[in-house]
């Protein structure tokens, strides 16, 4: 036990998925996994782990931002041995050709604060996915037909920015934006595990378009299943 997760160490698959939302999170494990438990329900950060295809499988809530998703991510890689987090959540697109729903897989994540320095004695803005976990999405994607977008993501720190963020991003060559992946994979090289982050497109700061929450919760299932995929590889 930690101070924010309550499960048994033995109760907690050595890869875990983890989206922003724990409803999110009840959603895959209700909808992907069989003998469900729930592991975790401390401040509401939802944790279930079960069976995909005979491999067992954590999914795991993060909450928003760096912050949050690097106390949790910390721990389940520091405390419960985890091998991988992938980090399955929304995004918005820099740019005109990454559109509503298409998944992007992010090879580098650009942070803006100090947290990877902090945390991880790590003083770059520009942080790698793990490579292992990287490609093997990859390879994963291109036997299940799904086309994947990948380059750098903006793990902002700030929803509602001040300045311009098209602008921003061009000056920054950064293609999508979140806000969990920096502080994920800062997590993942401190301790010597993997890391990834896949994402669904929301909407779009070129076309302005967007979906809803419950959108979100329901029809990014292509991603997820990318995700669950991919983890068969690894899941013990």
């Amino acid at each position: 036990m930690t101070p924010h997760i309550n499960a048994k160490k033995e109760d907690v698959a050595n890869v875990v998925l983890m989206p922003g939302d724990p409803l999110r999170a009840k959603k895959i494990a209700e909808t992907y996994l069989t003998d469900i438990k729930m592991i975790n329900e401390i401040r509401n950060m939802f944790m279930y782990t079960g069976t995909y295809k005979g491999k067992k499988v954590t999914i795991a809530g993060s909450g928003m931002g760096c912050p949050s998703i690097g106390i949790y991510s910390y721990e389940l890689f520091k405390f419960y041995d985890v091998d991988c987090i992938i980090r399955v959540g929304s995004a918005g697109s820099y740019k005109k050709n990454i559109n509503i729903y298409d998944i992007y897989n992010v090879r580098e994540a650009f942070g803006e604060s100090d947290y990877a320095k902090i945390a991880a004695n790590i003083d770059q803005r520009i942080i790698p996915a793990g490579e292992k976990i990287f490609n093997l999405i990859e390879d994963t994607a291109k036997k299940m037909n799904i086309v994947t977008s990948k380059g750098i993501a903006h793990s902002s720190d700030v929803f509602y920015r001040y300045h311009d963020s098209l602008t921003f991003a061009a000056e920054n060559n950064l293609d999508v934006v979140e806000m969990e992946s920096y502080a994920l994979f800062a997590n993942a090289i401190l301790t010597n595990k993997q890391a990834a982050c896949l994402l669904t497109i929301s909407d779009s700061f070129v076309t302005k378009e967007n979906t809803s929450a419950e959108e979100r919760q329901n029809n990014f299932l292509a991603m997820i299943e990318l995700a669950l995929e991919s983890s068969l590889k690894i899941a013990k």
